[in-house]
């Protein structure tokens, strides 16, 4: 029934798009003498019409990159895949050997494009794979469930469709299922276990320092979650009658929790294509664009990670345990770690991601390492000016020391 509600009331909104988007071209004619008014009408209509969400993952864009001092070709490549997830690489065309990344993208609401930045300051020096997580409406309901556990496993998979000797970096909400992995995989001695793994902004132990997001997430049992926000996939798509957790929900949650911040981000991007600012609307319009980007998660995923990691802290407390088998951060012993977390970060507060450090104690501490940037919030650990210069070099210096 919510779904349901959601896309009529989606569908009804399509013509005044449609409207909006036809009457803005016509105000928009004229070119730059046009009148202030009509300029004024031609952005109030784009306002219409980009009222929507989409939930088809936007590009990556990434078409070519430097390497050393000469720009080569880069094309994404399909390494592995399943229903629910594509191990996707970012072929370089005539690029040397470089240190194999395994980015694994958040499976919280939006596509892994979410970090393309990120892959864009990765790039030059590594080869780069992410997790490209499907959207849950799209994948046939017989193709079974995909929970906490499987995504764990296609971890494990996608580590050893790379083969030996690959780095890990998890950001956000997968640092959990990221050191599960690595700790299973080290317990097998597995060929395949990462030689490092990099944590950023993730909730390792949730009860440290809690943020708003924690509170929402342990102020009701789980029964509410399932009844309140769980819906049914609508017939009209592949993944009809599937139980999922609507991505349109988790945008809802996370924009009312900085709503004036996104309202005073509306109001100055009507305002600069009002004026004719182009640069600062475009900046402001490409990060709506992904943002409003939502996919949607399986019941089981979201239902889940909600009480394995932000109410029960399971990993944290030494209880989480992977198809019957008790999760023992203790193995790790030769993949080194590195945590990232930022000073401002109202999602993944201080402490909950260095938190690790203490789980992995059969690391010696010169395979430890925690870095704390001054000055930025939960996106800034790692997309933006501060990411790139200050935080990236040390994630990239680990790296190099553990090829």
């Amino acid at each position: 029934m919510l779904y349901a509600l959601y896309q009529t009331s989606a569908d009804l909104m399509l013509p005044f798009r449609v409207w909006a988007t036809a009457a803005g071209q016509v105000f928009n004619g004229g070119g730059a003498d046009r009148l202030e008014t009509w300029q004024a009408a031609s952005a109030l209509c784009e306002m219409v019409s980009r009222a929507t969400l989409s939930h088809r993952r936007p590009s990556f864009g990434i078409s070519e990159v430097e390497v050393g001092n000469q720009r080569v070709p880069v094309r994404e490549e399909e390494v592995f895949s399943t229903p629910f997830g594509t191990l996707l690489r970012f072929a370089k065309e005539g690029a040397p050997p470089q240190p194999r990344v395994l980015l694994v993208a958040p499976l919280s609401g939006h596509f892994a494009t979410l970090l393309r930045e990120t892959v864009r300051v990765l790039l030059p020096e590594h080869d780069v794979h992410i997790t490209d997580w499907a959207n849950a409406r799209d994948v046939g309901v017989w193709h079974g469930k995909f929970g906490f556990d499987e995504y764990i496993e296609h971890l494990v998979q996608f580590l050893e469709a790379m083969g030996p000797g690959a780095h890990v970096i998890a950001v956000c909400q997968p640092c959990v299922q990221a050191l599960a992995a690595a700790a299973l995989m080290a317990e097998d001695d597995h060929p395949c276990q990462p030689r490092s793994i990099t944590l950023m902004a993730g909730p390792i132990d949730t009860r440290i320092n809690p943020t708003k997001v924690n509170e929402l997430a342990t102020g009701r049992p789980i029964s509410w979650f399932e009844n309140n926000l769980i819906a049914r996939v609508p017939l009209r798509y592949p993944g009809a009658t599937r139980r999922v957790y609507p991505g349109f929900l988790q945008l809802t949650a996370f924009m009312s929790m900085n709503a004036e911040r996104h309202i005073k981000a509306q109001v100055d991007l009507y305002k600069a294509m009002a004026k004719g600012e182009h640069a600062e609307a475009s900046t402001i319009k490409a990060f709506y664009d992904e943002y409003f980007a939502v996919l949607d998660m399986t019941a089981e995923f979201y239902l889940e990670t909600v009480q394995r990691v932000f109410q029960d802290h399971l990993l944290a407390k030494g209880e989480l345990v992977w198809r019957d088998r008790k999760v023992n951060p203790r193995a790790l012993r030769r993949t080194a770690l590195f945590t990232v977390e930022g000073e401002r970060d109202d999602i993944c507060a201080i402490g909950q991601t260095v938190a690790a450090h203490d789980l992995c104690t059969g690391l010696r501490p010169y395979r430890k390492k925690h870095y704390m940037q001054a000055g930025v919030g939960h996106y800034g650990v790692f997309s933006g000016r501060r990411w790139a210069g200050q935080i990236y070099p040390l994630v990239r210096n680990t790296i190099l020391a553990n090829e």
